[in-house]
């Protein structure tokens, strides 16, 4: 049996992981199967979530019978029993407005969250904020401010392998009737693969992630377009172990090198 750290009877150190995202459901797009694994192996796992996500997309139906904000909440404490977490912790501010909100209070409450918890880890989004979502690029400011006061030893950027994102975008774009998504728009977007430092083997925690994302029901329908949690969610077996099997982060103060570190702790031994 193997963890974070090797041989089980290696290291049985245990520390806390503070996860901060912008949205109900992007916890388990970027870092539900490192989070589940981290929880699986003994660590103590907080979620935390900037905004209560009224704002995101869903069905007619739904957003008729009552408060998408309340539900997209419940959602995500589903999502975060899912994956094991221990807390999990809604700042309440309003969806698609984060770039609006005083950002020294908003840092104050966030580092206050890191001191409490005496977190050892903290996760937050790349500069970009992954594809340019500005509640995203908020929470790495945020994130980014809050660790340095609360002196947080290691902060990593949840991303994605961009390389990876176009080589995607130009299969989908082969596919009959799919949407048709530009691989140059996404030319700066999450982080190229040689500044990525962790590249987190999560393939024994997809049935978790999946539930994680099944969890959020009201994601999977609503726009125009095909979802993202629903295409995910429809892969067979095979196919959702080879889109859902890996996580990537950068970690700040380390130099990126090959091969990718698959420890998220591994600057704490």
């Amino acid at each position: 049996m193997t963890s974070f750290f090797g041989p089980c009877h290696a290291d049985l150190m245990t520390f806390t992981i503070v996860s901060v995202h912008a949205h109900p459901d992007d916890e388990a797009l970027l870092t539900g199967g490192t989070l589940a694994r981290a929880a699986a192996a003994g660590h103590r796992v907080v979620l935390v979530t900037a905004t209560d996500g009224a704002a995101g997309l869903t069905s007619p139906d739904m957003r008729q019978r009552g408060d998408l904000g309340r539900q997209r909440l419940v959602e995500l404490e589903n999502a975060a029993a899912a994956l094991g977490c221990q807390r999990v912790i809604a700042l309440g501010y309003p969806d698609g407005a984060l770039s609006g909100i005083d950002p020294v209070i908003a840092t104050q409450r966030l580092a206050g969250i890191l001191e409490e918890e005496s977190a050892d880890v903290v996760t937050i989004y790349d500069p970009a904020g992954g594809y340019g979502h500005p509640d995203h690029v908020q929470v790495h400011h945020l994130g980014k401010a809050a660790a340095r006061i609360a002196v947080t030893p290691v902060v990593l950027e949840a991303t994605v392998d961009r390389q990876l994102i176009i080589a995607a975008i130009r299969a989908v774009r082969l596919v009959p009737g799919a949407v048709k998504v530009r691989p140059s728009d996404f030319a700066n977007a999450y982080t190229a693969r040689c500044d990525i430092t962790h590249r987190v083997d999560v393939r024994d925690f997809v049935p978790q992630k999946r539930q994680a994302l099944a969890a959020h029901h009201s994601q999977t329908v609503g726009g125009s377009g095909g979802r993202t949690l629903s295409l995910l969610l429809g892969l067979p077996g095979f196919l959702a172990s080879r889109a859902l099997g890996h996580e990537w982060f950068v970690e700040h103060g380390r130099t990126a090198a090959k091969p990718a570190l698959d420890d998220i702790f591994a600057s704490l031994r």
